[in-house]
C-alpha cells in the first residue's frame, strides 16, 4: 500500500504539490490541524504559516511526508 501523505489522507503526491504552493499549503495546513483536534497548532498555523513554517513544511514534506507539528500533542 502507497504510504498516504499528511493532508486529509490524500496521496503523497497530492500532499506534495499542495505543499509547494503556500496558499494552499498555509490553508491545508492549518485545517488539518483543527480536524485533528489541535486549535492552539491551527491558530499558530494560521498566523505563522506565511513564513518559515512553509519552508519547513516543504522540506518535512520532501524528507519524511509529513507536515511539521508545532504542538504535538
Amino acid at each position: 500500500m502507497a504510504k498516504r501523505g499528511d493532508y486529509f489522507g490524500l496521496g503523497y503526491i497530492v500532499s506534495l504539490i499542495l505543499a509547494i504552493i503556500p496558499v494552499t499549503s498555509w490553508l491545508c495546513g492549518a485545517i488539518t490541524r483543527f480536524t485533528e483536534g489541535k486549535i492552539l497548532a491551527g491558530i499558530l498555523r494560521l498566523i505563522l504559516g506565511w513564513n518559515i513554517i512553509w519552508i519547513i513544511d516543504l522540506i518535512l514534506m520532501i524528507l519524511s511526508k509529513h507536515i511539521l507539528r508545532i504542538i504535538p500533542l
